[in-house]
């Protein structure tokens, strides 16, 4: 009978946002695939964790993901781990995974942080509907025709980003975008964790100079952006009946769809329950 693989959620910056789950699993797996031996032999000996350890990253995938596969075969249990966070979220653990559901081996996901949702919750930006894109492309002209594709997107957008390209990738959101609120999240849950919120332009003066740490962008989608509304209020009126009456064959009260608008595009309750007024009558 073939073992177990487990997805074990790592801690993202204190050590102390780990499950007691995780840490069983942990302790009693065959072994732990890492994406760097170094980086999770600190977790492991912080909580006397003395599971052998192979590596498994960017570099090392392929027959290496073949080899962890056949220790799953073999009967083992294997623990999945990433240098912080969820495995399989922008790293090469999908691979890893894609091949032991189609050896139709039990996988687990032992869940835990990641650095999405936190930046998420503490941008201020809507929250009802958001996208995670994973990092934006490194070429200059990809990153440019990337963002030019979001101009039309509606729901909050979420992505990872270098320190050395953070700089660039603002560039390219202000060009495409235009200055609409934004928030930087850097290091969090570490020790030199910091929330910028602000608008593009502010956040590119902000992060001129040089910045270190792991970074979460989280950008307001197009229908909330205060420029549509002075330039375009036709097209947000347009916009918020087209998303009144979606939320409305959702099958969501008229309290709660009116409740959500108000956080998306940020206009009085008065107007918002108006048009939803409107909408039921028509």
């Amino acid at each position: 009978m073939s073992g177990t693989l487990f997805i074990v959620a790592t801690p993202i910056g204190n050590l102390e946002d780990i499950t007691l789950r995780a840490l069983r699993v942990l302790k009693e797996v065959d072994l732990i695939a890492a994406e760097d031996t170094r980086v999770t032999r600190k977790l492991l000996s912080h909580y006397d964790i003395h599971t052998p350890m192979t590596a498994y990253h960017q570099h090392s995938k392929g027959r290496r993901a073949e080899e962890i596969v056949e220790e799953l075969v073999a009967g083992k249990s294997v623990a999945l781990v990433s240098d912080a966070g969820t495995p399989g979220i922008s790293d090469p653990g999908h691979e890893l995974i894609g091949l032991c559901i189609a050896e139709s081996i039990t996988i687990e996901s032992v869940p835990g942080p990641t650095a999405i949702i936190p930046a998420v919750v503490v941008s201020g930006l809507p929250t009802a509907h958001f996208i995670f894109d994973g990092f934006p492309p490194r070429k200059d002209s990809d990153r440019r025709a990337y963002f030019a594709s979001l101009a039309n997107e509606t729901r909050t957008i979420v992505l990872y980003e270098s320190p050395l390209r953070l700089g660039k990738t603002l560039e390219a959101i202000l060009a495409e975008l235009g200055d609409r609120r934004i928030a930087v999240v850097r290091e969090v849950t570490k020790l030199f964790e910091e929330v910028f919120r602000g608008s593009v332009s502010e956040a590119a003066e902000h992060f001129a100079g040089k910045v270190r740490g792991e970074i979460v962008v989280v950008i307001e989608g197009a229908v909330g952006s205060s420029a549509e509304r002075e330039c375009d209020p036709a097209a947000v009126e347009a916009a918020l009946e087209a998303r009144l009456l979606e939320l409305a064959e959702s099958g969501i009260s008229q309290r709660d769809a009116v409740r959500q608008c108000v956080a998306e595009f940020r206009l009085p309750r008065r107007v918002v329950y108006a048009k939803a007024l409107a909408v039921r009558g028509s």
